[in-house]
């Protein structure tokens, strides 16, 4: 069994046509449609079926591709485990959000410039969605991703994610609302008093969407999503004037006209996550900047 017809298998997995196989792998829909007839004749079993105008996995070829996951992982993870120990070196390429790029990978690229010359970082910023895409297109090495406590994110199982730092979040609203300057009370009372509110949500990524419903379902209302901006200063000017509410992180500092709600019981807490492919947790540079990056985390902590 070639482990490239596994692969032609899992793209289409993932990516649900054999043109869009064809065209993510480089090779022509014909290719594609020979090699898994050949698969599918070395398993002695059919792995697709007519659907449509287009094909889909039979249950047996859902589970094959389930185990090709875990075989080409173990194949990569082989090839890579030839060099244990090795110096770390080449190109790390990381896709991750903002703040995560500023705060935490920004200090560690300036330390490994001089204690690793030879390893070179290619950062990429993305928000979450658009960094486990790249992930699984195998376009980037390194995936730093957030999620929510009360939304947490399911990922591929093709992935590991490593928890790195968590960050408290409470609710920015204007501070002339009369609703800012109430007496504290649990995370769903706080949602409940801006029910009639707008919200503004992340334009790239749907974590904090999800969490602002959830929320917002405890209180018993559905929000109202109007706008959406995933810089923080501009949401910041959007609260400020007047266009909305929005989850916000607890340990920056306000704008005038920009009060911070805390929210408590239950917290919200965003999590942020150094997400890989698990053939490659073993190569030294990946595995390197992931300790790295765990350690300064725990410091932060």
């Amino acid at each position: 069994m070639e482990t490239r017809r596994l692969h032609l298998l899992v793209e289409l997995s993932r990516l649900g046509s054999m043109r869009a196989v064809a065209e993510a792998t480089g090779t022509t829909t014909s290719t594609v449609s020979q090699q898994l007839a050949v698969l599918a004749r070395e398993m002695g079993t059919a792995l697709i079926e007519p659907h449509g105008r287009k094909v889909r996995l039979t249950p047996a070829g859902r589970r094959l591709a389930e185990h090709a996951v875990t075989i080409l992982g173990a194949v990569e993870a082989a090839h890579l485990d030839l060099a244990p120990g090795a110096e770390p070196n080449g190109t790390l390429r990381i896709a991750g959000f903002a703040s995560a790029i500023r705060a935490h990978l920004l200090p560690l690229a300036a330390e490994l410039a001089t204690s690793h010359p030879r390893l070179h970082l290619l950062i990429r910023e993305h928000e979450p969605a658009e960094a486990l895409e790249l992930l699984a297109a195998d376009e980037t090495d390194l995936a730093l991703t957030y999620d929510y406590n009360l939304a947490p994110a399911t990922l591929d199982p093709a992935v590991r994610a490593t928890a790195l730092w968590t960050a408290p979040w409470g609710l920015g609203v204007p501070d002339h609302a009369s609703e800012a300057t109430a007496d504290a009370g649990t995370t769903a009372e706080v949602f409940a008093r801006f029910a009639t509110h707008d919200w503004i949500v992340n334009s790239r990524n749907t974590a904090d969407d999800a969490a602002i419903r959830t929320l917002a379902s405890m209180a018993g209302f559905t929000p109202r999503i109007t706008h959406r901006a995933d810089n923080l200063d501009l949401v910041q000017g959007m609260i400020t004037a007047g266009l909305g509410v929005s989850l916000l992180p607890a340990d920056i500092a306000t704008v005038p006209g920009v009060r911070l709600v805390p929210l408590t019981a239950p917290e919200v807490v965003l999590r942020a996550h150094a997400v890989a492919r698990h053939g490659r947790l073993n190569w030294p540079p990946l595995a390197l900047l992931i300790e790295l990056l765990s350690e300064r985390s725990g410091r932060a902590g």
